[in-house]
């Protein structure tokens, strides 16, 4: 399938979509930039979209280029009430520069009262980084998909954060949404530009080292040695849960 022949499709796709038909249409959309992808999606892909954002280093970016061609786009945030007192700050001054429609969810049980009841789950290896993800990280997005009826849902991981986001299509089935990525082939670089030519900021606590940007606790900043992907969670593992299999789960 070609570019043009991407334009042409004339009504949403449906997830009973072939794999053969989806890798084409990804054949086509791997040679289309960020903005072509994006404005295909928003015709030709089904139910309500939303972007997810975790407001880390380079954020504002997809927040960026998915506002400009809708700007009422609902952006959903996973609140863990661990993030970094300059998250919060930055969130603030996104949603204020950008006017985001902004939609936070959290866990239903604060962090006090699971520190309480579970004790610092962060600390107690994978299985207890995964309880912790889960809780706050993935039941909050899936009661977000739900409750926003979502058929399309934009991320912004790139292929270059780690290894297992390297094979990643722009555009994949995940539960009962499509998932679309639309910077998933650009560098540092490519972002570092983009937000200088747009006006727009890099996270506070990037001049500080820190490239990837979660909860105090499981964050650390870029040392010798390190890749990006050994700044989070004590290099113990890279996904947070929501992007983890591909499928949002």
């Amino acid at each position: 399938m070609t570019e043009h022949e991407l334009s042409q499709i004339s009504q949403p796709l449906s997830l009973d979509i072939s794999t053969a038909d989806l890798v084409e249409i990804n054949q086509a959309l791997e040679k289309m930039d960020a903005s072509g992808r994006i404005r295909w999606a928003m015709a030709n892909l089904p139910g309500e979209q939303i972007v997810s954002s975790s407001f880390g280093a380079q954020s504002a970016v997809m927040l960026h280029l998915l506002t400009k061609e809708r700007p009422d786009i609902p952006v959903v945030l996973t609140d863990t009430g661990y993030l970094f007192p300059e998250t919060y700050q930055f969130v603030d001054e996104l949603t204020e520069k950008l006017n985001l429609n902004l939609k936070v969810y959290s866990a239903g049980i604060s962090p006090a009262w699971q520190e309480a009841r579970f004790g610092r789950l962060w600390e107690k290896g994978i299985e207890g980084i995964e309880q912790y993800n889960k809780m706050n990280k993935v039941e909050p997005m899936q009661r977000a998909l739900k409750e926003l009826n979502v058929g399309t849902w934009y991320a912004g991981l790139r292929r270059s954060q780690a290894d297992t986001r390297q094979r990643l299509p722009v555009l994949q089935k995940a539960g009962k949404q499509f998932k679309l990525y639309p910077i998933i082939d650009w560098s540092n670089k490519d972002l570092h530009y983009y937000l200088k030519d747009n006006g727009l900021s890099y996270h506070p606590l990037w001049e500080q080292g820190y490239v990837s940007i979660g909860d105090w606790h499981t964050t650390q900043s870029l040392q010798e040695g390190m890749s990006e992907q050994d700044t989070r969670f004590f290099g113990l593992k890279r996904e947070c849960g929501l992007h983890e299999f591909g499928d949002g789960i």
